[in-house]
């Protein structure tokens, strides 16, 4: 259990949501009725998106496409998520977070899971929308090429 990557997970309505869009948890923890933590094993990937909200609109929104690291591997901070994580996509503002979450969309009507989907796609997307371009379409062609190169890749 010491290996594993925690989330922490919090809901204050209309103020503050920190959710997991997409990932395959393998242990959760119940804190409060506002708050929880889930446990994701090395290698594992996951949609952390954050926003809060003042009484005067959005503030900030963030998505993170994050892999859990497994130990001794270098990562990056990311807040409420522990130790960290390798960034595979990092987006703030809200016209990207939502851009984002319309291709994790499209990836699931493909009957994809998001966390299945070639890392470097992740990457791609990213630097994309990072200089407001249009990233390609996940398509299954490519996922079929993914499976292929991890069958074959130490």
């Amino acid at each position: 259990m010491i290996d594993l990557t925690t989330v922490e997970l919090l809901w204050l309505g209309k103020r503050i949501e920190n959710r997991i869009r997409f990932g395959r948890a393998v242990a959760e923890q119940i804190i409060d009725r506002h708050r929880r933590i889930l446990s994701f094993a090395p290698g594992t990937v996951f949609g952390f998106v954050r926003w809060a909200s003042p009484d005067f609109g959005v503030v900030i929104s963030r998505i993170d496409i994050l892999r859990a690291v497994t130990p001794g591997q270098r990562y990056s901070t990311v807040p409420w998520v522990k130790p960290g994580g390798e960034i595979l996509l990092r987006l703030i503002g809200w016209p990207k977070v939502e851009r984002v979450l319309e291709l994790i969309d499209v990836v699931e009507a493909l009957n994809i899971h998001p966390a299945d989907v070639a890392p470097d796609y992740w990457h791609h997307v990213h630097n994309r929308l990072s200089v407001n371009e249009t990233p390609r379409p996940y398509t299954r062609a490519r996922h079929e090429a993914w499976l292929r190169r991890r069958r074959i890749a130490p």
